[in-house]
């Protein structure tokens, strides 16, 4: 089963970031899995936009992954800098997505050494 922890999640992102130079203020949040495993969601915040952007992995088991962009109440008006600024930080994201994926392929993780312990 792919399983990815936010541990590894961490040293993805650091090693696509040091490699490109690029997506310095995305970052990997919490995000409980299955049986409470500790796996990892990845947040791509946009600088002029009031839009949430996250990347997970499709479902668990798979290689593919998905990026969500999540509208929120406000209306996002840009100008044109603004806009291509926008522009390359989605580039970036969707750089990152793929390399995520490559990443994941054949990735074996036991998603049991990411569960809180029980035993209360």
């Amino acid at each position: 089963m792919a399983f990815r922890s936010k541990e590894t999640l961490e040293q993805w992102l650091a090693e696509f970031q040091s490699a490109r130079t690029a997506g310095e203020s995305i970052r990997v949040a919490v995000q409980d899995g299955e049986g409470g495993a500790d796996t990892g969601l990845i947040v791509v915040p946009l600088h002029n936009s009031t839009v949430s952007v996250f990347m997970e992995p499709v479902e668990i088991g798979a290689s593919a992954w998905r990026i969500t962009l999540e509208p929120q109440p406000d209306t996002t008006i840009l100008n044109s800098h603004q806009l291509h600024g926008m522009a390359v930080e989605l580039a970036v994201a969707a750089e990152l997505c793929a390399f995520l994926e490559a990443k994941s392929v054949g990735h074996e993780e036991d998603p049991d050494a990411y569960s809180p312990v029980s035993g209360d």
